[in-house]
């Protein structure tokens, strides 16, 4: 029976750590792999935060054996006499109390990072075991921890020279679904660092594996050679990215661009190293001040005549890649995720060193500055032919069935969100999905060979392409700066191809159309990858069964002793109406992968290589993962 007393014994009060244990998601965000790496970010944003006081320049992070993590800078280290207030050394205070630190108001840190700033305390709370090592004043002190509880006192074991923090923790498999940290995903942001803390050595180093790796992040040209990796496998205009630096009181701006001839806008934006996705009053700045200024220089050249319209942000930007970071000591955070800027007065710093730096470069350098608007112009003819492609594509109306194109084979559901559409390459395997569906709620939309690959075309071809108009029209919620996700007919958005290369190369092509003109779709989690079977073994005295794996295959064929009839699906047509139902469409057997945005400059830098026209990226790319294909049909 339920306890309905409900009184002074059932408030708790939770002491010290026991809050961040009881409910970890809310200081580290999950419990996944993404609040795993985030332990790591958070100890390594203290070094961070040494560094931008001036005081650390070298940060090594190994991922060891035993799984658990060292961090080791050479910083000032964490202070560790008593602490006047709390009658305990300030290290153990560091590692034990929320919001104790040295960012709070103290002549410590004048600019702090760290995404939630909760620090090495919620590590420690999280953490089956902590070792934290510190360097200072000539001796070396060290003591352990369990589950944010000391486990020894803080001891000298030794003297030293230098300084700096150490600290090593295992993460607690009480408390994470996955205790296993991802190398790639953590080079990724150790590398992301380093470009945005000119000069700071970040290196990673994992020990787990039969071979160990290491990557050394260290860029002398900070934002500037961030803008030049991110430029890898396009064409720039000009040889050399355009940056700026103010400072205005204890607020910084940093801001590198550069344009290259591809249709893409790639603008990242940061405060205090956090990604600030959801933009915020630096991009605003920016993005104001940069239309501003380049319209004042065409129109006092007379490239936009006085009767002529002036160029839109959006023509401004295509071809553009920047970065801008701001430093500020105390940032507001709002938005959905806690990752746009609030600070009002970081709008009109950054208008104000954009429109002095970019003015005084394109008057300084004229022959850059024409191919720059030449650009734009082109850019705005292009949008005009793309806004009447546009139109002409636009749905009537959501129920308007006359204005869908005439291959969708639509359901009778109209509640979008119980509703899903499987984008099929072909009319075979067209023809057994929209006979194998369920008509209430599944909806098949065939496509005609390839799409175009819009990474190497403007918005008007693409949408002069019949297969992509035919997406858009069944979608129903527009494209680009038009997408309205209310209007969206399909919660679920499924891209189902044959499991062979010409299969994944389409789906690549869908999913670079969706990532350039339909970005809110993935961000929201509406586009998912179909797995069809690549074989089907039957034997007789067994059931058929369906695997889709290699390995899945030889595992089973050793189960049931060999000599079965193995068949191997080329492609979706092969299946007649029911297998395909059974075995990719029904969604209580069906398996789905749902695309989802990680890294932003990761993909922005994969979808170049890999679907742009520099050939040279694209072969190291391939010979650099060749051996991770373990299946190829050729």
């Amino acid at each position: 029976m339920q306890n309905e007393q409900y009184d002074e014994s059932q408030i708790q009060i939770l002491e010290g750590l026991e809050p961040v244990r009881k409910r970890p998601g809310m200081y580290i965000g999950s419990t996944d792999l993404r609040g795993l790496h985030h332990l790591i970010y958070e100890v390594v944003d203290n070094s961070i935060d040494e560094a931008m006081a001036g005081f650390c320049n070298e940060v090594h992070v190994t991922l060891n054996k035993d799984g658990s993590a060292t961090i080791v800078d050479n910083g000032r280290g964490i202070p560790t006499g008593m602490h006047p207030q709390a009658g305990m050394s300030s290290l153990q205070v560091a590692l034990t109390m929320l919001h104790a630190g040295g960012k709070f108001g103290g002549d410590g840190y004048k600019v702090s990072g760290g995404l939630h700033g909760v620090g090495v305390s919620v590590v420690n709370a999280l953490s089956s075991k902590l070792v934290a090592t510190i360097k200072r004043e000539g001796k070396t002190h060290q003591q352990e921890y369990a589950r944010g509880e000391a486990m020894t006192e803080l001891d000298i074991v030794g003297s030293c020279e230098d300084t700096g923090t150490t600290i090593q923790f295992w993460p607690d498999e009480e408390i994470f679904e996955d205790v296993n940290f991802v190398y790639d995903t953590l080079r990724s942001r150790l590398r992301e660092m380093a470009f945005l803390n000119r000069g700071i050595r970040i290196t990673l180093e994992d020990k787990r594996g039969d071979t160990e790796r290491k990557h050394v992040h260290h860029y002398e040209g900070g934002i500037k050679s961030f803008v030049e990796y991110l430029n890898k496998g396009k064409s720039p205009l000009h040889p050399e990215p355009v940056y700026f630096r103010k400072e205005k009181g204890t607020n910084v701006v940093e801001i590198a661009m550069q344009y290259n001839d591809g249709y893409a806008e790639n603008i990242f934006s940061y405060a205090n190293n956090i990604s600030t996705h959801e933009g915020g009053t630096h991009l605003t700045g920016f993005k104001n001040a940069l239309t501003r200024v380049v319209n004042d220089y065409a129109k006092n050249r007379k490239w936009i005549k006085e009767n002529e319209a002036a160029l839109s942000g959006e023509d401004i930007r295509e071809g553009l890649t920047a970065i801008i970071s701001v430093k500020l000591v105390e940032p507001q955070f709002e938005g959905q995720t806690k990752t746009k800027l609030g600070n009002s007065e970081m709008r009109a710093i950054v208008d104000a060193t954009v429109a002095e730096g970019l003015s005084t470069f394109m008057e300084e350098n004229p022959a850059i500055a024409k191919v720059i608007i030449d650009k734009c112009l082109m850019a705005r003819r292009a949008r005009e032919a793309a806004r009447k492609a546009r139109e002409l594509t636009r749905r009537k109306s959501a129920l308007d069935s006359a204005a869908l194109p005439g291959k969708l084979a639509d359901c009778s559901e109209k509640d979008a969100s119980k509703c899903e559409i499987f984008i099929v390459e072909g009319d075979s395997a067209g023809g057994s999905a929209k006979q194998g569906r369920d008509r209430a709620f599944q909806a098949i939309l065939p496509l005609r060979g390839k799409i175009l690959n819009v990474e190497k075309a403007r918005q008007d071809r693409a949408l002069a392409n019949n297969e992509i108009k035919a997406m858009i029209t069944a979608f129903g919620a527009g494209m680009g700066e038009d997408f309205d996700e209310e209007k969206l007919r399909y919660h679920k958005i499924i891209c189902m191809t044959d499991a062979d290369v010409d299969g994944s190369h389409i789906r690549i092509l869908m999913l670079t159309f969706f990532y350039r003109y339909m970005r809110p779709l993935i961000e929201k989690g509406y586009v998912y990858i179909a797995q069809p079977p690549l074989y089907k073994v039957s034997k007789k005295g067994h059931e058929d069964r369906y695997l889709y794996q290699p390995e899945e295959l030889e595992k089973y064929m050793e189960e049931i002793g060999g000599n079965a009839d193995v068949q191997r699906y080329k492609g979706l047509g092969e299946m007649n109406p029911d297998q395909l139902w059974e075995t990719t469409m029904d969604p209580d057997t069906r398996t789905l992968l749902q695309v989802k945005m990680e890294d932003e400059f990761e993909i922005e830098e994969t979808f170049s290589v890999l679907m742009g026209d520099d050939v040279e990226p694209r072969r190291e790319f391939i010979e650099q993962n060749a051996r991770l294909v373990a299946d190829l049909d050729i």
